[in-house]
């Protein structure tokens, strides 16, 4: 698997954002004291932090591809002093977890990246105890809409995609989660969908300021010129345009996600 956007400073400070309230609400109302989760695909832990504040004392497993990926979330967990979260590297493709072992395995904005989504929910299915829930959310990058009009935010969007798909992902997965799930075998599944919404001028400043430093900075910008998606200058004229779009007084940024619940 290639990870499109790689773990540069400006790709962590968004996923450090991240919460259960704003990114696995979906999941909140089954989740409860006692419960063993794995979070595949952890970040930098925020998720997973929150997760093991709720099903304590129950186990949160946070997993990784790598060592380097987990630092951060070592770190984050460390810092909120929780002691019920153990970490371990893995391929979602091919999970080195017993079978039956968690009563929820949670993904978010995993199955854009990985190269076979369905054999990816096969697996995540396999480690769920019977009568257990798998949930992944995965935003749908064709569906991001914007206001006002900024051209150069549309060629970043067609090269972004084009960056995706090159390296053997899937960006719009939002409206394909419910497939791929039937695919993979499940035939109990709630799907749903959610927004995130930067329209406050401290979002927008937040927003605009982190894709402007991806575009140039992040493993996205080094992905896009060896694919000759992009060049450098093109890109630099890409994050100027995301700083434009920022400095609108009525600028609005919407991000649409595909949720599934799948019970196994």
């Amino acid at each position: 698997m290639t990870y499109t956007h790689g773990h540069h400073e400006s790709v962590l400070r968004s996923h450090s954002w991240r919460t259960v309230e704003n990114s696995a609400a979906y999941l909140l109302p089954h989740l409860h004291s006692g419960q063993s989760i794995v979070d595949i695909g952890c970040g930098p832990g925020t998720i997973t932090a929150d997760l093991a504040e709720r099903v304590a004392p129950g186990r949160v497993t946070a997993l990784e591809a790598s060592e380097e990926a987990l630092g951060g979330a070592r770190v984050h967990v460390g810092d909120r002093g929780l002691s019920n979260v153990d970490f371990t590297m893995g391929d979602v493709l091919a999970l080195d977890l017993p079978d039956d072992e968690f009563d929820v395995v949670h993904a978010h904005q995993v199955l854009q990246h990985v190269s076979d989504p369905v054999q990816a929910l096969r697996e995540m299915r396999r480690v769920c105890k019977p009568g257990g829930l798998v949930a992944a959310r995965d935003s749908d990058y064709a569906a991001f809409t914007w206001y006002p009009v900024v051209p150069e935010l549309d060629e970043w969007l067609t090269m972004y995609r084009r960056t995706a798909i090159g390296n053997g992902g899937e960006p719009d997965a939002g409206r394909r989660l419910l497939a791929w799930a039937q695919a993979a075998g499940f035939t109990d599944v709630t799907a749903t969908a959610s927004v995130w919404c930067f329209a406050s001028p401290e979002d927008r400043a937040w927003w605009s300021g982190m894709w402007a430093e991806r575009v140039t900075d992040s493993a996205i910008a080094e992905h896009a010129v060896a694919q000759g998606n992009a060049t450098r200058a093109d890109l630099e004229r890409l994050a100027e345009g995301w700083r434009t779009w920022g400095a609108s007084p009525d600028g609005w940024f919407i991000v649409p996600h595909g949720e599934i619940l799948c019970r196994t």
